[in-house]
């Protein structure tokens, strides 16, 4: 199903996004079904890299697999900018990424955004902004 099938299924009005997740879609799209990935972070300097605006609470977001096919529609439940290095354990035991522990969440996000701030010239540093969202399932 693409995103404009599954929105106009859900019967939820307003504007919406279509996006997968960086890394492992397919992995990351099934942890949000299962309930266990309910948070994400994204750079900042991405953001303003490509001059798109920062998402706001009550956004609706189709997340899409590998293959962009639609798995389901997340609103935003709350967004805040925090340092790589001030991330919390609770951010990321949310995330729902590997065995859930702060550890974990730095190891692999440092590896994945090392990656991304190549593709604008940046390098990686521990005090990069991350916009840190929270949502929740609203269409299945």
């Amino acid at each position: 199903m693409t995103a404009e099938e599954m929105w106009e299924k859900s019967g939820l009005r307003g504007e919406y996004e279509a996006w997968a997740f960086g890394g492992a879609p397919d992995k990351l799209a099934k942890l949000v079904l299962e309930g266990i990935k309910t948070a994400t972070c994204s750079s900042c300097d991405l953001y303003e890299a490509e001059g798109e605006p920062f998402p706001k609470v009550g956004d609706y977001s189709v997340i899409l697999d590998s293959k962009e096919n639609a798995v389901c529609i997340i609103q935003t439940t709350k967004l805040y900018v925090e340092t790589f290095d001030h991330v919390s354990a609770d951010h990321a035991y949310k995330e729902g990424e590997g065995d859930r522990s702060l550890a974990y969440w730095r190891e692999v996000h440092r590896e994945f955004f090392t990656e991304e701030l190549k593709t604008i010239g940046r390098p990686f540093e521990e005090s990069i902004r991350l916009l840190c969202e929270e949502f929740v399932v609203v269409y299945r």
